[in-house]
């Protein structure tokens, strides 16, 4: 690994990234003999990339659209952006399900000021297990404002290893428990196809009707159809919703109207908080880079994320 990496930025610029490769010790260099690339683009806006790159940093956390394109090669070292945007995509998330369960999601479409018209039921998280599905460094984000507020976590992670602050840490492969053990969910799992459609009426049905369910994730994680349906029967409380399936929500579709959806348009991490958690995150794994030392966010290719 050389000691001054040759990194190549793009597309354009990017200056808040090239000096970020500067703060680490690497060297801002043209694409033909760079050791590596850091991305800030689409994969169709990726060229082809010389024999020379042995490392590509990605720009996103949720990084399935670079194995859709077949960009993601076993040839060269590949990391995502997960965890480098964590503290507000986990904000996000939070502020979500207190909007839901203090029942702003329909107090703030009255147009009266009218306690009794306007009403919505509420509750409170204090006392309440709320379950993180998924919970990687965004999750992780999440447990101490849950526990601040008053809440106990359920996490779930890959292999189940303990998250801090969580009461009880499960394997993926006991997601299903947490349906009747929790009283509000949070889904925060990259989308790969053993999380396609991993909440439907089975699980909806689980929760119950004091229960929140929140996707911060993908949209494909959820069976849009059965949630429509189980909204409409008050199977749970309500849903609360920065990504969909399908996406953008059409306007028509029946989720805009339904009073117990709560809809942000895939706004948990804007533009304008992104330059600064991808830069640090470039920082960090250019020095890493340089100093022959494992890298932040390495992507599994067998595991698409």
């Amino acid at each position: 690994m050389p000691d001054t990496p040759a990194v190549h930025v793009g597309p354009g610029e990017r200056e808040e990234l090239q000096e970020a490769v500067r703060r680490a010790g690497g060297r801002v260099a043209d694409l033909d003999g760079a050791d590596a690339v850091v991305w800030a683009g689409g994969p169709g806006d990726l060229p082809e990339l010389p024999g020379s790159v042995r490392w590509v940093q990605l720009p996103s956390a949720g990084i399935e659209s670079w194995f859709a394109a077949g960009r993601v090669d076993r040839e060269r070292t590949w990391t995502s952006a997960a965890g480098a945007y964590s503290d507000a995509v986990a904000e996000h998330a939070v502020a979500l399900l207190l909007a839901g369960v203090r029942g702003l999601a329909v107090s703030a479409r009255a147009r009266t000021w009218d306690a009794e018209a306007s009403a919505a039921p509420q509750s409170t998280l204090r006392g309440t297990t709320v379950a993180i599905v998924g919970a990687g460094g965004i999750g992780r984000a999440m447990v101490p404002a849950l526990t601040a507020l008053g809440a106990s976590v359920i996490a779930v992670t890959r292999r189940g290893h303990d998250v801090p602050g969580a009461e009880l840490t499960l394997p993926a492969d006991r997601t299903g428990e947490v349906w009747e053990r929790a009283d509000h969910v949070i889904l925060a799992a990259p989308a790969t196809s053993e999380t396609q459609a991993l909440v439907g009426a089975e699980q909806l049905a689980a929760l119950g009707p004091q229960g929140w369910l929140v996707n911060i994730a993908r949209g494909s994680l959820v069976d849009t159809g059965a949630l429509v349906d189980a909204l409409a029967r008050g199977t749970i409380a309500g849903a609360a919703l920065d990504v969909t399936d399908p996406e953008p929500l059409p306007d028509d579709h029946p989720l805009w109207s339904e009073p117990r959806a709560l809809i942000t348009p895939h706004v948990a991490n804007p533009p304008q908080l992104q330059a600064g958690g991808l830069a640090a995150r470039v920082e960090e794994n250019v020095r890493r880079f340089a100093a022959g030392e494992e890298l932040v966010g390495l992507v599994d290719v067998d595991a698409g994320y």
